[in-house]
């Protein structure tokens, strides 16, 4: 989800130090604030445009879903939960996206561009 220097993001300014990250764009969890935030600021590079279509807080969760357009052109829809502390730190996200291509097209250009600075087996 990009953002401007000056507002809040929904989750990465409150991310515990050993947050969680799931995605449907890679193998495993990315441990770690400094590795969330690396995971989703390089997505954030590859997207072309993005429109939140759905936000609501449900309990301690924090949904969001929006539509993207891929630089390369895909179309991209995504989920997001996440899950917040008493506290309102953030310790885990899910993101999960679909249709395949695009999520494939993602996933390839996350190799690309993080695989010398994270787990090579985190991408697919």
């Amino acid at each position: 989800m990009s953002h401007s220097q000056t507002e809040r993001h929904p989750f990465l300014d409150d991310l515990t130090d050993d947050a969680e990250l799931v995605s449907s764009v890679l193998r495993g969890p990315v441990i770690g604030r400094d590795n969330v935030r690396r995971v989703v600021d390089a997505v954030g590079t590859f997207y072309a445009s993005q429109t939140p279509t759905f936000v609501q807080n449900v309990g301690s969760r924090l949904v969001l879903e929006y539509e993207a357009a891929l630089s390369g052109g895909e179309k991209l829809s995504a989920s997001v939960i996440v899950e917040h502390n008493p506290d309102g730190s953030v310790p885990r996200v899910s993101v999960r996206m679909s249709p395949l291509g695009a999520v494939l097209s993602l996933a390839t250009g996350l190799r690309e561009r993080l695989s010398k600075q994270l787990p090579e087996t985190l991408f697919l």
